[in-house]
């Protein structure tokens, strides 16, 4: 994510930089960097303003369970299916696709934010 992506995030939640440093539980300051891009935005940072995105109040779409969309054959295993949150896979450490398996967090994101269950939850 760069700093327009943040700024862009910020927006559309509807937050001053005030409201969401206190929403991410951060200075002020550091949310200033990062859309300054003085500072580079943590993969943790990153997932948490996707995650407050696609759970914003008031959206109605239908989520399909990734295993569903994927056929997955080893959902058993996968935290996905564990916890039931098929549509939080990009969220969640540890999951099975095939395509992710095998990499670093950072890296799994990064996969994800082209992979249609994620882009379509951000839609």
């Amino acid at each position: 994510m760069d700093k327009h992506e943040f700024r862009k995030s910020r927006k559309k939640l509807a937050k001053t930089q005030k409201q969401l440093s206190g929403l991410l539980g951060m200075s002020l300051k550091t949310i200033h960097s990062y859309e300054q891009g003085w500072r580079t935005i943590p993969t943790h940072i990153e997932r948490q303003l996707y995650f407050l995105l696609i759970h914003q109040r008031g959206r109605n779409n239908t989520l399909t369970p990734c295993w569903d969309k994927k056929e997955c054959g080893q959902k058993e295993q996968c935290p996905a299916w564990e916890f039931q949150s098929g549509h939080l896979c990009w969220f969640l450490c540890g999951t099975l696709c095939e395509c992710t398996q095998d990499t670093t967090n950072k890296s799994k994101l990064a996969i994800c934010r082209s992979c249609d269950i994620f882009t379509s939850l951000l839609e």
